[in-house]
């Protein structure tokens, strides 16, 4: 039971798990869709999220951002840069922003071993907490360059 980490009982919504006729890896998951693949922790890991667009009820609408990860110091909960560039007309050029967005990280994606620097895709979904409102759908591993401001 290494799943049962919190105060209150975690389980999957919609499976009982009382039956007689024991089955092993009774495991719920779903395809978010939109070209994204399931990572294989959620299809057979032992985790439990709610906030998970893999194995919980959140699902991903609205926007498809990509961004670089700039902290990982919350509770699967990370900040992810995204870099852009601002016209300004009066001057007839670009000046250099960022925006840094707070987005969940599912269990499934511990092995990957996000670190800063790292290339995510979020999705955007319903509010999760208060300042959260983006789930991970993809993890790409940060190529290893000096360069400051670069457009991914």
């Amino acid at each position: 039971m290494s799943e049962q980490i919190e105060k209150a009982y975690q389980k999957q919504p919609g499976i009982f798990q009382n039956s007689k006729v024991s089955s092993k890896n009774k495991r719920w998951y779903k395809e978010v869709g939109l070209g994204f693949k399931t990572p294989k922790e959620a299809k057979f890991g032992s985790y439990i999220d709610k906030k998970c667009p893999f194995v919980g009820e959140v699902n991903i609408q609205g926007r498809i951002l990509t961004g670089v990860v700039a902290s990982t110091k919350m509770k699967r909960t990370i900040i992810v840069r995204r870099d852009y560039l601002h016209y300004v007309p009066k001057y007839n050029r670009y000046e250099k922003r960022h925006a840094n967005i707070a987005a969940h990280i599912s269990p499934a994606f511990e092995n990957a071993g996000v670190e800063a620097g790292d290339i995510v895709t979020i999705g955007q979904c319903r509010p999760l907490t208060k300042t959260v409102r983006f789930n991970v759908l993809k993890v790409q591993k940060a190529k290893t360059t000096n360069k400051s401001f670069s457009k991914f």
